[in-house]
């Protein structure tokens, strides 16, 4: 039996494959660092459009704390992005959780100005019904106003605050708040009304504490004996 041309084609094979393992190794990490890239744009894009023009001087994604109030954010722990300009906290932009939409789970961004108004809401990721509930999105109109243009229904949180409306308002028209339901779908817009306004009063309730800074690394210590 011939072995050498075994041999041969089996390094040859062994070769291939190392190559081809290698190959896609590569591939993955290129891959993986550009949609980490991407989601970090994309983030930021999402962060910025929910505050005024020009509050952000620091970089929100860097400067974010976890917080656990899972009653009035909706999950066991909710991220909070500080906004800062001048080294002056600007805003908080929260990522609660909507439990009881009426297709599952909602994730929100919700941005609490440090007057306590609302920068504004949006919807990062739903499963609600196409044509009904998924009108909570920001392309997405939920009506035409006389001039017959359209009107998104998440903006419609961007300024109001605890007191504008007044808190026992802040449910759909149906229930008797002032918030617009959906034809057909009312559950969706009234768990999102409630879900931002829980948010707003875990930033009410924790005031400056959100806008802490991280505590600093503790120092080595050691040393020779």
């Amino acid at each position: 039996m011939k072995t050498i041309p075994i041999l041969i084609a089996g390094g040859v094979l062994g070769a291939f494959a190392i190559g081809g393992v290698s190959l896609v190794a590569v591939t993955n990490a290129m891959t993986v660092e550009r949609i980490a890239a991407g989601e970090r744009a994309a983030m930021i894009a999402k962060l910025q459009a929910i505050v005024p023009e020009g509050s952000i001087a620091n970089d929100p994604m860097a400067d974010r704390i976890e917080v656990q109030d899972p009653e009035l954010l909706g999950s066991k722990t909710t991220d909070v992005y500080r906004v800062r300009k001048d080294g002056k906290g600007v805003a908080v932009i929260l990522n609660p959780i909507v439990p009881d939409g009426y297709a599952g789970p909602i994730k929100l961004l919700v941005a609490v100005m440090k007057d306590g108004s609302l920068g504004g809401v949006r919807v990062l990721s739903h499963h609600e019904t196409p044509g009904l509930g998924d009108r909570i999105e920001d392309q997405r109109p939920y009506k035409w106003d006389s001039d017959g243009d359209p009107l998104i229904w998440i903006f419609g949180f961007a300024g109001k605050s605890l007191s504008d409306p007044p808190l026992s308002k802040w449910g759909v028209k149906r229930d008797g708040g002032e918030f617009d339901q959906f034809t057909g779908a009312t559950i969706t817009p009234r768990s999102v009304v409630k879900a931002v306004k829980n948010a707003m009063l875990f930033v009410q309730e924790q005031g400056d504490a959100l806008y802490a800074p991280p505590p600093a690394p503790a120092a080595a210590t050691g040393g020779a004996s």
